[in-house]
């Protein structure tokens, strides 16, 4: 494994990652537990941290390979018994079959008197779970079952998968969110990407274009060093995974510019999406953002504060009918996010994902009764689940018949159309378009007469 990549291990580092993924398994969000041990950490250095954050997300991430290793080497994590124990047999057989190191490294990092407590495995326990051969799993019955286990998902997720994707696709799409994901940036203003790439290279960052979208760069150097960079600080990057760009993008009109129109950025959240939609319309134009998160709102108010971009305001409630263009990033199960967010593949149920689509299409609803003539919904999903993208979209074009689908390659172009888009519809999919998954509708409400 990439030594910059991974940080650096020590005793505190594994700790606190070990005090994280307990958390997690008692029902925290990895992000809330992953910020809570690191402030109860006390002097691990910013490689440590590293290792920390990514050892969690490890953990969460290949839980069931680590569990049916488990089980391979006689400790059933059922009969294990306490979620410490659970946590020190999953930390230390990840360190051994994604990490590749052995007990003369493993074993400082976790054996007694430390690193957890409560706990009723002996280092002798864990030094066999290190040591011993590791038999060989029984293969699974069916090729979806098979690449549940071998990508950790739940097998009724990657069932529901394989009965829209053909196997090939399927298999790079879980083997892509089964991965810890490159950081991807949008660069700012729009079509200056040549000239920030340059000034990185300058600073000794390397970083190379997306061919998917036209501001999207991804960082070759895993050390994070881009986040100290003058390019970094003037404003002229924002973090957005590439499907994201690709959906603000599809708010533009087929072959026109943005510039001077109004936009209501309904679900707006941190306001990643609001960032670029205020960089499209331009000082001449407007986005108007609201969330029912409060919270994420007010994250969203202080980077627009930061950047100083007086075109977009955050009125209550939204005035829809004043907007050329409506975004609904709808809520959802998030399948499309789960390299960044692990630890939620284990907390998603086939009726959770049937709950989004109901709370999605009377989202849809509502905001289509207030919407224009002439204007835009742009209706998308960081889902990978056709419940919650096709199925809500063309359920709703059925019962309004003053709505027109208008497909996504009339702005995106053939040849990342060819990448992005399925049929009338993005479908950003990795690993052909890096980061996660995402999905989006354009719909166009007739003009009257």
């Amino acid at each position: 494994m990439d030594a910059a990549r991974l940080g650096r291990p020590s005793r505190s580092a594994a700790t606190a990652a070990l005090q994280a993924h307990i958390k997690v398994l008692r029902g925290e969000p990895l992000k809330a537990a992953l910020a809570e041990s690191l402030r109860e950490a006390d002097g691990l250095g910013g490689q440590e941290r590293r290792f920390t954050a990514f050892a969690v997300r490890e953990l969460s991430r290949h839980q069931r390979l680590l569990d049916l290793a488990a089980r391979l080497l006689g400790h059933t994590m059922g009969k294990v018994g306490l979620t410490e124990d659970q946590a020190l047999v999953r930390y230390a057989l990840w360190r051994r079959l994604f990490c590749g190191e052995g007990w003369k490294r493993i074993g400082p990092e976790v054996r007694l008197p430390g690193p957890v407590r409560p706990r009723t495995i002996k280092d002798d326990l864990l030094q066999q779970v290190v040591e011993s051969p590791l038999p060989e799993a029984p293969v699974a019955d069916s090729p979806a079952e098979r690449l549940a286990v071998r990508y950790s998902f739940p097998t009724w997720f990657v069932q529901r998968l394989a009965q829209v994707y053909p196997e090939d696709v399927l298999e790079g799409l879980v083997s892509s969110l089964d991965e810890e994901p490159a950081l991807h940036f949008r660069v700012r203003p729009p079509g200056t990407r040549d000239a920030v790439l340059a000034a990185l290279a300058e600073e000794g960052v390397a970083a190379e274009p997306v061919a998917a979208a036209p501001d999207a760069v991804r960082v070759v150097d895993a050390s994070h060093r881009i986040f100290e960079t003058k390019v970094m600080k003037s404003g002229k990057l924002q973090v957005q995974d590439v499907g994201s760009q690709l959906i603000s993008e599809l708010c533009r009109p087929a072959g026109g510019s943005m510039a001077g129109l109004t936009v209501a950025d309904v679900c707006a959240g941190a306001g990643g999406k609001t960032l670029a939609l205020a960089d499209f319309v331009g000082p001449s134009g407007r986005v108007l953002a609201g969330d029912r998160s409060r919270r994420r709102l007010a994250e969203a108010r202080e980077r627009v504060s930061r950047l100083s971009l007086r075109q977009v305001a955050f009125p209550h409630p939204l005035p829809l009918s004043d907007a050329d263009v409506l975004l609904i990033d709808a809520p959802c199960s998030g399948t499309g996010s789960l390299a960044r967010e692990p630890d939620q593949k284990w907390k998603l149920t086939a009726a959770k994902v049937t709950e989004f689509q109901a709370t999605q299409s009377a989202l849809l609803e509502e905001v289509a009764a207030q919407t224009k003539p002439g204007a835009l919904i742009v209706y998308a999903t960081c889902s990978v689940m056709p419940e919650e993208d096709e199925a809500v979209v063309e359920a709703f074009l059925a019962k309004h018949p003053d709505f027109t689908l208008e497909p996504v390659g009339d702005v995106l172009g053939a040849e990342r159309a060819a990448l992005a888009a399925q049929g009338p519809y993005l479908k950003a999919l990795p690993p052909r378009v890096p980061g996660g998954g995402f999905f989006a509708a354009r719909l166009r409400k007739q003009a009257r007469g």
